[in-house]
């Protein structure tokens, strides 16, 4: 594999039309700024340069990856008004993802109008770097490799978000930051894929804690690799705030979402105990919903409301942990039913014969690695990585473990750091949860095999 070889050349196309446009014209007036939603991780800013150039000249364009959307400035309101017009009837599509546009109900964009993490044009010495079709791992010492031929790196930060895998870049100097992200935008790591998106960063200082394969401070080479005086923890309980003061292990915290907490997210919440809805009860347990959950932060207890079947109590290990799982889990798909997930008026679950306590569970996933854990958080997904598989397990048997709960669209048994792990992409979404919630923990060939989502969209 070569770094960096050649530009992507980006491909549109157009469908059936689509009665998207003449919805979002009730909700604004006409406006020079257009409103894009349905924005794929695949989709780079030039992709949506070559939808609207052919109407007038583009002078701002915003991405606001958090929320799969983009805010496009064109130079008057009649250019807008041309393209909205022709898109009333021709479907916009950009690489195979139908994309739907209206008029802002801003009027002109500023800088304000971006999210907190970018700010588009405006220069700045610290790079916000995503990293689209991630088929191989990326480090920080890759990155360095690609970033610092254009100047000195002062600091790299990694971190995972709903908009994919994600690095903050730090230059010694504003210039090579803008030399970089005007050599290196759009272009490949790999040959035909980690696919380079660059905006400039709107902070002004990173902040690196630790020197290892997610984050390094160059300027500072005697930080430690991890976490220290943490070993003698003696439980759960120290490590988490069972009180529900959103603050919990803070470092891990900051370490996985340095580039800002995804929308929504205050981190000052203190209910720790969800309300889950519109269960199957027919299918549903204490254990499914552990495994759920528990993707999103440690579980104390759960309960099943004997009087509303499909009513459960969940208790999250902290108020951070709760909000993480209403955020990603508000709506997902499980058993043909869409779930409800909302904060409890209770504090928390009494123990009881109708609780099942998971406080000594094995099976918490936020106890060691923390940090790696909650870069993982996003919502349910059609890919799901396996990982504590037994060494000479094949693929086939993989299949065969998974291929109840629905039609495998392909899988990759891989291995890392003398591990074996495996990326297995379900025909839908639903599929695969219900494959991690009734699969999880379960054994294979002699091991208890863990299972998450994958933001990779294909193998």
């Amino acid at each position: 594999m070569r770094l960096l070889r050649g530009l992507i050349k980006n491909k549109i196309k157009r469908k059936n039309p689509s009665s998207s446009l003449s919805e979002g014209k009730k909700m604004s007036d006409p406006s020079m700024v257009i409103h894009v939603r349905n924005v794929g991780h695949e989709i780079a800013e030039n992709d949506l340069l070559q939808l609207f150039q052919p109407f007038g000249v583009i002078t701002k364009l915003v991405m606001l990856r958090a929320k799969n959307q983009a805010l496009l400035q064109m130079q008057d309101v009649p250019s807008a008004v041309k393209a909205l017009q022709f898109y009333a009837n021709v479907q916009p599509s950009i690489r195979g993802r139908n994309v739907y546009v209206q008029f802002s109900s801003h009027q002109e964009l500023t800088t304000m109008d971006q999210n907190t993490q970018g700010r588009g044009d405006e220069p700045n010495r610290i790079l916000l770097v995503t990293i689209h079709h991630m088929l191989y791992p990326i480090t920080v010492d890759v990155l360095h490799q690609v970033f610092s031929p254009h100047g000195f790196v002062e600091k790299i930060v990694t971190f995972q978000k709903s908009a994919g895998f994600q690095a903050l870049i730090q230059y010694q100097v504003q210039q090579s930051a803008v030399a970089a992200r005007n050599s290196l935008q759009g272009r490949n790591i790999y040959d035909g894929c980690c696919q380079l998106d660059i905006q400039f960063s709107n902070l002004d200082e990173l902040q690196v804690n630790y020197n290892n394969e997610r984050s390094r401070d160059f300027t500072n080479p005697n930080l430690p690799s991890e976490q220290k005086g943490k070993s003698s923890q003696k439980g759960y309980g120290d490590m988490y705030s069972f009180q529900g003061s959103g603050m919990g292990n803070a470092e891990a915290i900051a370490a996985a979402f340095a580039g800002g907490l995804p929308p929504g997210i205050s981190r000052t919440n203190y209910r720790c105990t969800l309300l889950v809805s519109n269960l199957n009860s027919d299918r549903i347990n204490e254990d499914k919903l552990f495994n759920l959950c528990s993707l999103y932060g440690n579980i104390v207890r759960i309960k099943i409301l004997h009087n509303k079947p499909d009513h459960a109590l969940v208790q999250m290990g902290d108020g951070f942990q709760a909000e993480l799982a209403v955020h990603f889990l508000k709506g997902a798909m499980l058993f043909e039913k869409r779930l409800e997930v909302n904060f409890s008026k209770h504090p928390n679950i009494t123990t009881g014969p109708d609780t099942r306590d998971y406080l000594n569970s094995n099976l918490h996933r936020f106890n060691r690695n923390a940090a790696k854990n909650y870069g993982y958080c996003c919502s349910p997904t059609k890919m799901m990585h396996l990982s504590s598989l037994p060494q000479d397990v094949t693929e086939a048997e993989i299949v065969e473990h998974l291929e109840e709960h629905g039609p495998i669209i392909n899988s990759k048994p891989f291995e890392m750091n003398g591990k074996q792990q495996a990326l297995v992409l379900f025909e839908k979404e639903e599929q695969a949860t219900e494959a991690l919630v009734c699969k999880n923990a379960t054994s294979l060939g002699g091991s208890t095999i863990r299972i998450s989502f994958s933001q990779l969209q294909s193998i």
